[in-house]
């Protein structure tokens, strides 16, 4: 295989096909269940994942809040990326000619902020007078316009520790029942964390996908994590990873054949060619974007699994989800690797 451009990446999708409000309840959402084994698609609903898990599973998700990141004020917009410490926060900034080293300017009556420095990705690193998620609202993505989302409606049932600025969205589809039916059925619930930063969906501007230089986010997986999911593995049970952050969190943690504590940034890239699975057995997941390092890891992971060119074969699922008016994106539908 030469190298990939980031074009082979690109697809063509009408605007309608772009959820731009939630199912309600969350697991009726669409589910396309492809089988690597058989080559073949199954279409269900979310909550029909009980169907392709047995007793002795593992089912990984992220438990990582969305933090209120987006401030506005004034026709301005600071867009919280990640806490540097007591107030102090690295940010994307609009309009860039306003937010000046050394400025300082109120955000409310009683709310000031300082920009300390501008660095040269042209984010800036802004110090608050107080929490400025009090004066935030929720980070919905740019293609999600006009929504009746409630708030909790973009977070998982199980998000905890607040850190992300965009969700996880593959756990957006899981209710508290379907988590008790799976619990019931003997599947283990196991909770990973990464706070999900602008690198997972900025977009990749170089032509070829290896010059592409993913910046780091902060992960969590604990020695309670790799124990059980160690054990997951001695008895033969499968992990299914929810979401492409669950993802990045257990292929990082693993090495010669086993789970291992670990914490901090990571910066891994996984696309077709570069990275061989070694972790995740099975794979729930949203349907991404055009060109971005997200379909490249589902496309890495068809590879893994034996299909022999993982660009084509999800390019091609793609095309059958939107023959069947799948939603696709943050609030769209879900789809299931096995």
């Amino acid at each position: 295989m030469g190298r990939l451009r980031t074009s082979d990446f690109d697809f063509q999708l009408p605007r309608e096909s772009i959820a731009q409000n939630p199912v309600c309840p969350r697991d009726m959402s669409k589910l396309l269940v492809y089988d690597v084994v058989k080559d073949k698609i199954f279409h269900r609903r979310f909550r029909d994942i009980v169907d392709f898990v047995k007793s002795g599973d593992a089912m990984v998700v992220n438990r990582s809040r969305v933090i209120m990141a987006r401030v506005l004020f004034d026709n301005k917009e600071i867009f919280l990326l990640k806490n540097l410490g007591g107030d102090v926060w690295s940010c994307l900034v609009s309009p860039g000619k306003f937010f000046l080293s050394g400025k300082n300017f109120p955000i409310t009556d009683s709310a000031l902020a300082e920009v300390l420095e501008v660095l040269p990705d042209a984010t800036r690193i802004i110090r608050f007078s107080d929490d400025p998620q009090k004066l935030g609202q929720i980070p919905l993505p740019p293609y999600i316009k006009n929504s009746n989302a409630e708030i909790d409606q973009y977070q998982t049932v199980f998000a905890v520790e607040g850190g992300s600025v965009a969700a996880p969205t593959a756990g957006l589809h899981f209710t508290p029942e379907l988590i008790r039916s799976l619990k019931s059925f003997g599947v283990l619930w196991e909770e990973i964390l990464l706070h999900v930063g602008r690198g997972t969906f900025l977009p990749v501007k170089s032509d070829f996908v290896d010059e592409h230089k993913m910046h780091s986010e902060y992960f969590d997986f604990s020695l309670e994590n790799a124990r059980n999911l160690n054990l997951v593995k001695q008895n033969g049970g499968k992990i299914f990873a929810v979401g492409t952050t669950s993802v990045r969190v257990l292929e990082n943690c693993f090495a010669d054949g086993k789970f291992r504590r670990g914490n901090g940034e990571t910066d891994i890239f996984i696309y077709p060619g570069k990275y061989d699975f070694n972790a995740v057995d099975a794979l729930v997941t949203n349907f991404h974007l055009p060109k971005s390092t997200l379909i490249m890891l589902v496309a890495a992971f068809l590879q893994s699994k034996g299909v022999s060119d993982g660009r084509k074969k999800i390019l091609g699922i793609y095309e059958t989800a939107r023959i069947n008016d799948y939603r696709f994106y943050s609030f769209g539908d879900a789809m299931l690797i096995i």
